[in-house]
């Protein structure tokens, strides 16, 4: 005990003691709680735990790190595994010659162009590819963009003005969608593949203003293909304005695999063709082909290809080269067909659920978020690799499997994934 005399000074040298100490331990919960209390950002984006929920729960099925070459077997966690999830149709991802492309346009150009290509980022090589592409895909002009998502983004909300129309299927690419709400124009959606259904928003419209009907070729989840006959037959009656997103379709369907409209044989009547290198082109980055009149516009008007820096060296030469095996190969695409024809085959005389698909994409019908996700480790730990599609990106009711193919993969390989994909479902009741 200290003792208080002394003109109380000591009492007062206990009181600031205290004091301090007090404030201190204040100070203390003060800061504790500070850093406690999260934001209003914070605290409603804490309350998104579903992929926790299906972390705990043993079925996450994202994000599964790939330590080899995305070929039809990759390797995951030092394991064999069939790549059912890829979308590199034409099986030239991992091509030497492809490879050999890239590497020479970086020993030349480098590794970026260090700007978008409005400004410092057009390289001689991005107009070789761009004139190769309109030669390709059989219009006027091209322009590149540095993903096939900023194609659809930049060209869809850019076009078309307050009083005009997007006409959109209910079932396009996300890409699509975002274009169609960036856009100032009014929004019309028709059922899709329903050409009554189209032709019934079409009337909607002022016959004056301009109507522009966007629809993936190949529908990327589904594998349906887009009824282009039909949407071309209420174009020309309505005098509608199309756009054909070739994602899905590029190297699979037409003439050197050219897509859907080459398919069809509607490529003069289809007014904008786009593309991604990111499928079959084994690259990345995408392309919007068209006339002259419209790229002259969106070269000086698109967001996002003025505001984005260029695809990279060796991504164009990539897509250049994979152009030329596309043509020079044709047996690829041929091989990519006979194996589609046994896998489709194999899940309808097994009584899988695949819906209209006549693509290399093929949806497997679970209708069960939980299932789909759970089917997905199962099948993985069985050494076949597939994508898991569930809500909100389908409807609860509509998850599925997607399982898509490859020019490169092999019959036994389809067979294999048939057997071990058989034996998943049946273990959750999904085919008898």
């Amino acid at each position: 005990m200290i003792d208080v005399i002394f003109f109380g000074k000591t009492y007062y040298f206990i009181f600031f003691a205290n004091f301090a100490v007090y404030s201190w331990a204040i100070y203390q919960i003060a800061f504790s709680t500070q850093t406690t209390i999260m934001k209003p950002l914070q605290a409603k984006l804490s309350k998104y735990t579903a992929p926790q929920e299906a972390k705990a729960a043993g079925v996450y099925p994202y994000f599964r790190a790939i330590s080899s070459e995305q070929d039809p077997e990759v390797t995951i966690n030092g394991k064999r595994v069939l790549m059912f999830g890829s979308n590199c149709y034409t099986g030239l991802v991992n091509d030497p010659r492809i490879k050999e492309a890239a590497i020479n346009a970086i020993k030349k150009y480098g590794t970026g162009c260090a700007g978008s290509p409005f400004l410092n980022g057009t390289l001689d090589l991005h107009k070789q590819l761009e004139a190769r592409i309109a030669e390709y895909i059989g219009k006027e002009d091209v322009m590149i963009y540095s993903t096939g998502f900023g194609v659809n983004l930049g060209v869809v909300s850019t076009l078309t003005g307050r009083e005009d129309y997007i006409l959109w299927d209910e079932q396009d690419h996300a890409s699509i969608i975002e274009g169609r709400r960036l856009s100032f124009s009014q929004s019309l959606k028709y059922k899709h593949n329903d050409m009554e259904s189209l032709e019934k928003q079409l009337m909607k419209c002022d016959p004056n203003k301009i109507k522009l009907i966007v629809t993936d070729g190949v529908f990327s989840m589904e594998g349906d293909v887009a009824n282009l006959p039909g949407i071309v037959e209420l174009a020309k009656k309505y005098n509608a304005t199309v756009m054909v997103d070739e994602a899905h379709s590029i190297g699979v369907f037409g003439e050197g695999g050219r897509g859907v409209c080459n398919h069809f044989g509607v490529t003069d009547d289809v007014d904008l063709v786009m593309g991604t290198f990111s499928k079959s082109f084994a690259s990345l980055g995408g392309f919007i082909a068209t006339d002259k009149e419209i790229t002259n516009f969106l070269r000086h008007h698109s967001r996002s290809y003025i505001f984005t820096a260029s695809i990279t060296p060796a991504s164009t030469a990539a897509a250049l080269k994979a152009i030329d095996l596309m043509i020079e190969e044709p047996e690829r695409q041929e091989n990519l067909w006979k194996l589609t024809n046994r896998a489709l085959d194999g899940f309808r005389s097994r009584g899988f659920e695949i819906g209209n698909t006549s693509t290399p994409i093929i949806p497997l019908y679970i209708r069960d978020n939980f299932k789909t996700f759970a089917i997905t480790r199962d099948l993985l730990e069985e050494g076949i690799f597939v994508n898991p599609v569930v809500s909100p990106a389908v409807a609860p009711q509509d998850t599925l499997i997607r399982f898509s193919l490859m020019a490169t993969h092999t019959p036994a390989q389809v067979d294999e994934a048939l057997e071990k994909i058989t034996k998943v479902f049946k273990k959750y009741g999904i085919i008898e």
